[in-house]
């Protein structure tokens, strides 16, 4: 099977689809609507980091595992199908990133699907500082277990210090 490669300025081109912001709000909204996710309820909230207004999305749906999460940020990829009737809203494998791009220039995804999160990183930002001549999407995988093992480590080392 063969593979792509997308410049990065397809982010901001893919983007320009949404003629408006709340139509890339609503593409957001709507991959918590999906009968995979069995989301309830979706929260919204504007925060301010380092200067810079940020949008969080966040839902109390399944989460994705980190192949899913691979899927998800790739582009022209969707394994979406009907779950007892329920339809789901994408099928083209788009909304994503054009949502999320048409909004800002950087989207990070934090995921947990049982004892397994992910974090996944769309960034225009991140693209233009590496110089990047195809997009290049990091994905984190990572357990709770390895993440007690980093803090009681590091909490240790900290104790070193202070000792």
């Amino acid at each position: 099977m063969g593979f792509f490669q997308l410049c990065p300025k397809f982010l901001h081109t893919n983007s320009t689809s949404h003629t408006w912001p709340f139509s890339a709000v609503a593409e957001l909204i709507d991959n918590a609507y999906d009968p995979d996710v069995n989301a309830k309820q979706i929260w919204i909230d504007k925060t301010v980091i380092d200067k810079h207004i940020c949008l969080t999305f966040t839902d109390n749906g399944n989460g994705m595992t980190s192949d899913k999460l691979h899927k998800m940020l790739s582009f022209g990829f969707s394994d979406k199908v009907t779950v007892n009737g329920h339809v789901p809203v994408g099928l083209y494998g788009n909304g994503f990133k054009s949502g999320s791009m048409r909004l800002g220039k950087d989207a990070i995804v934090f995921t947990k699907n049982g004892d397994t999160m992910s974090v996944g990183l769309l960034s225009q930002t991140y693209l233009e500082a590496i110089q990047a001549e195809h997009v290049v999407v990091p994905i984190v995988a990572f357990n709770q277990h390895h993440i007690l093992w980093i803090l009681k480590w590091k909490q240790c080392r900290n104790f070193d210090k202070i000792v």
